[in-house]
């Protein structure tokens, strides 16, 4: 209960353009005690975090339009933000770190998503 409750101040954004996986990850990130925002494309992503900053962002790479990298660069350029860590989420094959790495990504957690694992990481970004 003492980690809902600390969990409570923190809002996490999470960017994917699957429903499913916005619907799952809200659930449990709610569950949580954290307040979760949803976009499911990079634009509206954008949007969110110019007008009200997450604490932290969960961020699909492979997306139509404008993928994962490309928010992440967008996001990272915008001097008049607050830093928010964020963390891409990607299946094994989808992805380079060295390049998610260089654009400023905080981590990289793989899909399939181990819940335990990814509390884990938000916990040590917070």
């Amino acid at each position: 209960m003492d980690t809902v409750l600390e969990n409570l101040n923190h809002c996490i954004l999470v960017v994917d353009d699957v429903k499913d996986n916005l619907f799952l990850l809200q659930a449990v990130l709610e569950a949580e005690g954290f307040e979760v925002e949803v976009a499911d494309n990079g634009r509206f992503a954008i949007q969110i975090v110019e007008t009200n900053p997450p604490d932290l962002i969960l961020l699909d790479v492979m997306m139509p339009e404008m993928d994962g990298y490309e928010v992440l660069q967008q996001i990272r350029q915008k001097q008049d933000l607050p830093y928010i860590p964020i963390l891409l989420l990607t299946a094994y094959e989808e992805t380079d770190p060295v390049q998610g790495f260089t654009l400023g990504a905080n981590d990289f957690i793989r899909k399939p998503i181990d819940f335990d694992d990814l509390m884990a990481r938000i916990k040590a970004f917070l």
